[in-house]
């Protein structure tokens, strides 16, 4: 797989069954290289697969109740129009947009009787209302709390998102559902149709305490009731007794195992017991929210790289109803038991499959077949790395063709409440592909391990057990395969990642090439200027607090970076807010300074999502860079082979 094999990928994602338990809708999502965007629209499958809109970007579709109509997002022809909510009758016919949001629509719901629909819809807030683009392009902007930005969106403190129900056809204007002056989202429709579900901000103008509101509206008098205060909550929903839960965790002292709570007096926790989260931050989840049974609930689960669906009994009592070495992506349930669900593997990009309601398993379509019958993808090995006594850290190793020996690449995630998985990567096979034995883990501050494994990097963890479980991975999966070559070592990791990697090449002198990418590299800087500013340092290296210096000073790898010697390549995106950019140009200036080999990469209009969701060529440019860096320092069969044919070429 080569960098511009990134056009050859499909996604497949977001099924939904017709009322009638055959039809499926899905969204199909491409890259196009040559106009550097990405495009998704609506599919249909109904015993074949065949595509069903024709917008630039069409996404959510949703069934109404009786199944005569398919609501969606529909995203207009221009690169910076907004999405906005689309109906369509559902044996066909052309598309109607039903609202005009200045800055769009998102997470449509159908009301239980099918009559109206609720959207979260953005508007421009308080003084920026009434300007035009050039007076807001050019107006100085007045904040007066956190939480005023956020990578992948731009500025907020400008804008609120608001509950608004919608009707179908048109023809009266949406209506505003809540009466705060802060955002909401999270929606849920309670099963009488009475009452809406939201989580949202009160009593906290300047956002100085972290916590969420969740909030419920009566619609026919407009009278709120607070049922959680300062949580951790950022989805609702009901079931079909009209109870409400939330999503997430009573308290914001996050990180935590995310679970489904009842809401009450006390909460109750209808999951936490199995101490796994049933939302993940690494791969789409396939449901966000439960599907409801007679006698229990549906929802996901993630455990050690493994994204499962599981039934859950009304005493609790788990049992697995998708399962194996992958990811399920996206979920829906007919009235007959049939399952639609879409899902990834180490080697497929994801397809759309069903579960009869005999427990037969089938693929319904074939988007990424040309990738996956090329024979160029690679399965990984496994195994468990013992890091410290009762601590086996999961590990995985993709490896070429061939006897080797191969340089190697250790890996580190994001979060680090995130993880690598039985999910398709595409860098992974790009770097295996270019002849490099790629080493990936989930040490100790992953998710899908629990609790106590998610919290162990917080406070004095942090940058120690860590350290202790990447090390370990890299030593063992060096000795336990001879086509690895110890004299050949990079190590790269991007955001936490990116930190992590900065903090080994100054602790551990075996790494030729070393890749840091978005990292965080001082945390008293990014703890004035990340959109997670307020909270994330509290969260990780409690009881550090802004005026703890020499603890943020400490943590820090700028605090190290006088100790690297190993080549590296920085890479940053000059619009991330998570770690503004800053970040790796202290980095880099330390280690110019040093005398260290470095080079700084920056990618212009990107955020801190560049590797998954940048544009399409600043995506392969990137992964050019990497390899071309790697190539330098640690070679590869492949490289070899183009020096040898550019040496034969004449001049």
């Amino acid at each position: 797989m080569q960098p511009a094999d990134l056009a050859l990928i499909t996604s497949v994602s977001d099924p939904q069954i017709h009322p009638d338990g055959q039809r499926i809708a899905f969204v199909v999502t491409t890259i196009d290289l040559d106009d550097d965007r990405y495009r998704s629209s609506l599919w249909m499958w109904d015993g074949e697969a065949r595509q069903l809109t024709f917008g630039s970007g069409d996404s959510a579709p949703r069934w109404s109740p009786d199944g005569r109509y398919l609501a969606f997002l529909r995203k207009g022809t221009e690169r910076t129009d907004p999405q906005q909510l689309a109906i369509m009758p559902s044996d066909g016919g052309e598309a109607r947009v039903v609202t005009s949001f200045e800055l769009g629509a998102r997470a449509p719901v159908w009301s239980p009787d099918g009559s109206r629909l609720m959207v979260v819809a953005t508007e421009w807030f308080g003084e920026w209302a009434e300007l035009d683009k050039d007076e807001r392009a050019r107006r100085p902007r007045r904040i007066t709390g956190f939480e005023a930005r956020l990578d992948n969106q731009g500025w907020l403190h400008d804008r609120r998102g608001y509950a608004y129900v919608v009707d179908p056809s048109g023809e009266t204007e949406p209506s505003r559902v809540g009466s705060s002056a802060e955002s909401e989202s999270g929606l849920a429709w309670s099963p009488d149709g009475a009452r809406v579900a939201m989580v949202t901000h009160r009593d906290n103008p300047r956002l100085l305490e972290e916590g969420i509101e969740v909030v419920e509206v009566d619609l026919a008098s407009g009278a709120e009731t607070l049922h959680a205060r300062r949580s951790g909550y950022y989805l609702t929903d009901y079931d079909p007794s009209g109870a409400l839960y939330g999503i997430g965790g009573p308290t914001p002292d996050y990180p935590y195992v995310f679970s489904l709570w009842r809401l009450g007096e006390p909460p109750v926790d209808l999951t936490g017991h199995i101490d796994r989260s049933i939302n993940g931050l690494a791969v789409p989840s396939a449901l966000e929210t439960p599907i409801w049974l007679d006698d229990g609930f549906l929802c996901s689960v993630l455990d050690r790289g493994r994204g499962h669906i599981v039934e859950f009994d009304s005493e609790g009592n788990p049992s697995t109803v998708l399962d194996g070495d992958r990811y399920i992506t996206g979920l829906s349930k007919a009235s007959s038991g049939r399952l639609a669900f879409t899902a990834t593997d180490p080697t497929c990009p994801g397809e759309l499959y069903e579960r009869t309601p005999n427990g037969e398993e089938r693929r319904l379509t074939q988007f990424n077949k040309k990738i996956r019958s090329g024979g160029g993808l690679v399965r990984p090995g496994f195994f468990q790395t013992e890091s410290a006594p009762g601590v086996d850290v999961d590990t995985w190793v993709f490896v070429p063709e061939g006897d080797g020996p191969f340089p190697v690449l250790l890996n580190i995630h994001g979060g680090p409440a995130s993880e690598y998985g039985y999910y398709f990567f595409d860098e992974f096979q790009i770097y295996v592909s270019a002849g490099y034995a790629v080493v990936a883990a989930n040490p100790r501050g992953s998710e899908g391990r629990g609790l106590e494994w998610l919290r162990a990097v917080t406070g004095p963890g942090w940058g120690v057990v860590d350290m202790e479980d990447i090390t370990a991975v890299i030593d063992e999966a060096i000795g336990r395969d001879a086509r690895l070559d110890p004299s050949r070592v990079g190590i790269m990791g991007g955001s936490y990642g990116g930190f992590l990697t900065a903090w080994a090449i100054a602790r551990d002198g075996r790494y030729q090439s070393a890749i840091v990418e978005r990292a965080l590299i001082d945390w008293e800087s990014f703890g004035g200027t990340s959109d997670i500013n307020r909270d994330f340092s509290g969260l990780y290296l409690h009881p550090a607090t802004a005026d703890d210096h020499e603890a943020l000073w400490e943590a820090s790898p700028l605090a190290s970076a006088g100790r690297v010697t190993t080549p590296t390549l920085i890479i940053h995106s000059e619009n991330d807010l998570r770690c503004p950019i800053g970040q790796a140009e202290q980095f880099f200036t330390a280690l110019l300074r040093n005398g260290v080999e470095v080079e700084m990469l920056r990618f212009p209009d990107e955020g801190h999502e560049l590797s998954r969701s940048g544009a399409p060529r600043h995506r392969v440019e990137r992964f050019e860079q990497i390899l071309a860096w790697h190539d330098h320092h640690l070679g590869t069969a492949s490289s070899s082979r183009h020096a040898t044919r550019e040496a034969e070429e004449p001049t």
